[in-house]
């Protein structure tokens, strides 16, 4: 079985949180957080990742983020890698969730 992530587009993941279907983790540091977050979501940073530490979705889908697109991806194999259905992420992170004129918010 290979492991695969699925990428989704900032508007495919803004419309799967307005309608309840996804859950969207964080995977950047407190510190990139703090100075710009995605609206919703958990904060579960890479650097210290551990797949237990992401909240129970209840019944939603996890979609993983971060700045570009690049950390989401490595969220997604580790939680795969331990027998977690997590296989999507945003690509392009917060810079294509912002250039799709999505918003944010300041303070994590």
């Amino acid at each position: 079985m290979t492991n695969q992530v699925q990428d989704l587009t900032p508007d495919e993941v803004f419309e799967g949180i307005e309608d309840g279907r996804y859950l969207l983790v964080d995977v950047r540091e407190p510190n990139e957080v703090a100075a710009e977050a995605y609206p919703f979501g958990v904060v579960v940073p890479l650097s210290t990742f551990d797949p237990r530490a992401i909240p129970d979705p209840q019944g939603k889908q996890v979609v993983f983020a971060c700045r570009s697109g690049k950390r989401s991806v490595t969220a997604s194999l580790a939680a795969q890698a331990a027998g977690l259905v997590y296989d999507k992420h945003l690509a392009g992170g917060i810079l294509g969730w912002k250039a799709a004129g999505l918003p944010t918010k300041v303070g994590g």
